[in-house]
């Protein structure tokens, strides 16, 4: 079944984040199938702003800067699905997109070897003193290397299980390392790999890598009981959220010599960077919250919410939705598309002579 108008997407990327997170792969795709309409002013929008900027859209994908708040629902008369070009919606008021009978989506994650593999990248730098070795060089100084690790050998605690986790541990054994799981919805083996309370892990490891999700129950999870349970001279990695870790804590076992070093890509700052007291400091690795960017991994999020758009222009719901059963809008929309191709045509008049 064909639509009879195009719909009309509105992307909220700002020209800069659109170059950096939605492929231009993905972006011709969606082009080709859609009205599209983005967001040229480069201001990262939300709330009634947003509506604004996309009243006279069906379809709004939202770059993950882009908060979908009560008073976006409220302002958006016209608005049939709202699609998030990343995994988290927490930034999304799904009861009020509900209520208005709007449908929200999300990408699924495709940034399990990116995110893993910047990870390794970290504890190698972290082993060997890279980051400390270029900064002492840049302010004149005669650099101290120690004796340095080898990841062979070393141990590496991957606490949390899912899409990255698996990828960590890949790498874990390929590079020769022990690799110990922590994850609860485990049992005391998967995949061949012991799975360890995390008090248990953190005193055998020496490379631990947070990768659990961002839930009620592993809010703050590592905190100074976490640290002080790790073997001294240890490293900690947190490539997951920043709501995880208790920075004070963290800042305290860096500063008491407890741990070795660590290696951040999300944090408390905006947009999950890490926060400032970490950036610049010898014996921490930051990355601005960029695991996930690579072109596999960006293509396939911006990929997905293409597929999610065609299927609305098919007349089909598409997948991955965080509230299916609220897309009330989307139903209606598809019974008047279904009912209008029904309707014969005005530009066909009957024949005055047929029987």
């Amino acid at each position: 079944m064909s639509m009879p108008t195009a719909l009309r997407v509105f992307l909220s990327y700002t020209p800069q984040e659109l170059a950096a997170f939605y492929s231009q792969e993905a972006l011709a795709t969606l082009g080709r199938h859609a009205e599209l309409v983005f967001n040229t002013g480069g201001t990262v929008l939300d709330g009634a702003a947003l509506a604004a900027a996309a009243r006279d859209c069906d379809v709004v994908i939202a770059h993950r800067s882009s908060a979908g708040l009560r008073s976006t629902f409220e302002a958006s008369p016209r608005m049939l699905a709202f699609l998030r070009g990343a995994v988290d919606v927490s930034t999304i008021d799904i009861a009020a997109a509900s209520e208005h009978g709007i449908l929200v989506t999300h990408a699924t994650a495709g940034f399990g070897q990116a995110v893993a593999e910047l990870a390794a990248a970290m504890m190698f730098d972290l082993a060997r003193g890279i980051s400390r070795a270029r900064a002492a060089t840049a302010r004149g100084e005669a650099p101290l290397v120690a004796k340095a690790r080898e990841l062979r050998g070393s141990c590496l605690a991957v606490v949390g299980y899912g899409v990255i986790g698996r990828a960590m541990a890949q790498l874990g054994r390929a590079l020769g390392m022990e690799v110990l799981l922590v994850d609860p919805a485990l049992g005391d083996a998967c995949d061949g790999l012991p799975v360890l309370p995390l008090q248990a892990a953190l005193a055998r490891a020496d490379f631990t890598v947070c990768l659990a999700p961002s839930v009620a129950a592993t809010r703050g999870l590592f905190g100074a009981a976490a640290f002080a349970a790790m073997r001294p001279g240890s490293f900690f990695l947190n490539l997951s959220r920043g709501e995880l870790v208790d920075e004070d804590a963290l800042e305290a076992a860096l500063d008491s010599g407890r741990l070795g070093g660590a290696g951040l890509d999300v944090g408390s700052a905006p947009d999950q960077q890490p926060a400032p007291r970490f950036v610049g400091r010898d014996d921490v690795v930051t990355m601005p919250h960029v695991g996930g960017m690579t072109h596999p991994a960006r293509h396939h999020q911006a990929q997905d919410t293409v597929a999610q758009v065609l299927a609305i222009a098919q007349g089909r719901m598409p997948d991955h939705a965080v509230n299916p059963d609220a897309g009330l809008r989307l139903r209606r929309h598809f019974a008047d598309v279904a009912a209008a191709a029904a309707r014969p045509s005005s530009a066909i008049r009957p024949n005055p002579t047929a029987p």
